[in-house]
Formats: structure tokens, sequence, C-alpha cells
């Protein structure tokens, strides 16, 4: 059996979402989707949409909790061996719905909602950290096929912010965090749309603050980690930025990797792509710092 389409969703709240989720299934078809930020339990969750995704022909592995966090892979290619939350890893102070992987089409993927870290220093900081080691392990054990998904609350490079002086002294960008997730890359999992577009300008999340979208001040935090194998199968990987736009949107857009075979073309990075230039670097703040 064979996975076609990969999609990661950090949708900030499924049910605000299901106007938007249900419609963009039916337009993008993928056969595997990451989501992140349910907010919803488990039964709320198939309560909500169970009935919804069957009719579509998706199997769901669910972890989710009351308001905060949660995570699910839905899948109309197979759904074996679920395995909930990350082993090893912290919680704060009690394990969170953050991780649940599964076997799809025979690629072991995991979707993945990583802790924010607030503030530099701070307890939830290194909780992110400590976090990140476990999954680090986790990934390591195998199998060799495998994807790691999700809103990681990492940009990788100042490349995938906007403009790193205005990050300067917060979270996502700091060298611990990227070293914790280049720690990921050197097993082998491999940044798949930056791997494809090495130097184009690339976001996944917008503040919903002061036009941060329409003026394209973003930063790439969900990402696509795909082993050897599976990362020599894609054929497009590209942010699907429409799915940010119109009316109750998310503040991220989905990730899309085609495999084998790509249904849109290799479409470009960001689709459609931003009609706002570049910001000059210095020239903005940060809405919780303006």
């Amino acid at each position: 059996m064979s996975c076609v389409r990969v999609a990661t969703w950090n949708v900030n709240s499924v049910k605000q979402r299901v106007a938007r989720l249900l419609p963009w299934l039916d337009q993008r078809q993928p056969d595997v989707v990451c989501l992140q930020e349910t907010k919803l339990t488990d039964s709320a969750f198939t309560e909500l949409l169970g009935g919804e995704l069957a009719g579509r022909g998706y199997a769901m592995a669910l972890h989710g909790e009351v308001q905060w966090n949660g995570v699910a892979i839905l899948s109309r290619v197979g759904l074996d061996d679920v395995v909930t939350g990350v082993v090893g890893a912290p919680g704060f102070p009690l394990p969170e719905a953050r991780a649940v992987a599964a076997t799809c089409g025979g690629i072991r993927v995991h979707s993945l909602y990583v802790p924010n870290g607030r503030t530099p220093g701070s307890d939830h900081y290194a909780y992110k950290l400590d976090w990140l080691a476990a999954l680090r392990d986790v990934l390591a054990a195998g199998p060799e096929v495998a994807i790691a998904c999700g809103d990681l609350n990492i940009a990788p490079t100042d490349a995938d912010v906007f403009d790193p002086d205005a990050y300067i002294g917060q979270t996502h960008v700091t060298p611990p965090e990227r070293a914790a997730l280049a720690e990921l890359t050197a097993l082998g999992m491999r940044d798949v749309v930056r791997d494809r577009w090495p130097d184009r300008r690339v976001f996944t999340y917008w503040d919903y603050r002061a036009g941060m979208f329409h003026k394209d001040l973003g930063m790439r935090i969900d990402l696509v980690l795909a082993s050897g194998p599976v990362a020599e199968r894609v054929r497009a990987a590209w942010v699907d930025r429409q799915a940010r736009k119109g009316t109750g949107p998310s503040d991220h857009a989905p990730v899309i990797v085609d495999l084998d075979e790509a249904p849109d073309g290799d479409i470009g990075p960001v689709v459609p792509p931003p009609s706002a230039p570049a910001a000059k670097r210095g020239s903005t703040k940060l809405p919780q710092s303006s």
C-alpha cells in the first residue's frame, strides 16, 4: 500500500476549524494527515468528526485532552501500531498530549506538537529541551522508514523567520532549540521543504495580530522531517497558504508533501505565493513587543 500525500496542520482547535478542515480534506485529498492543537478529548473528537472522517475513508489515531494540546493522525492507507506520547518524555508537571505515532502505508508517522518553551531560561523552556531529547531517542530507535512532522515550535535558521532582529530574546530561535532540532536531522531526518526550496522565503505560521499574515511576517515552525528512504520519494513539498486565508483560519497553514507522484505538480514552496515584499530588517517588531 503506497502513501502518496502526507500533510501536517496545527489547526488551533479542531472544534473551531471544522468548517475549514472538512472542505480542505475534500479539496487536497491527503492520504495521511497529522493534526496538532486539536484541543479535544478523544471521545469529543470522535463524536465531533468520527462519522465525517469515516465517510471519507479515514481511520483515526487520537491523543487529546480537554482545552489544550492534542494531536491526531488521520489515515486512509492503514493505521497500525498506534503509540501515544513519547517514551521517556517529561511532563509539565504531568504528561501532555503532544505526540502520537502510527504506521501508515508502510511509513512510521509521528504527529508532534513540541512544547513552546515560552521564555528562554524558564522551566517550560527546559521542559521543551528535555522533551526534544526524549523524541530524539525515540526516532533513533527506528524504524528506518519514518516521518516526524507537526508544529515543532522551532525555526531551523534565521532564514525561517521574517526578521531575525524581531526575535532576539524570544523562543523558537535560540541556539539550544536549534541544536535540539539539529540532533533530529543528524539522525538522517531531512527537512524536506527546505531540501526542495533551499533559497526561498517560506513561512507556515503568522500571528493573528497586527496584520502579520497579510504582510507575510511569519515564521516556519511546522516541519516535515523524513528519513532517507522517504525523502527520496518526495516529488513536491509545499505550504498550503490558501488554507490560512479567509474567515476563521488557524494561525498556521498546512504543509503538504507528495511522495512518488505530485498530483498538483511541483508547484512551488508556498501556494499561492505571497504578494507582500520581504520586510526590511529591523523595520517590524513582533506584536507582543510593540
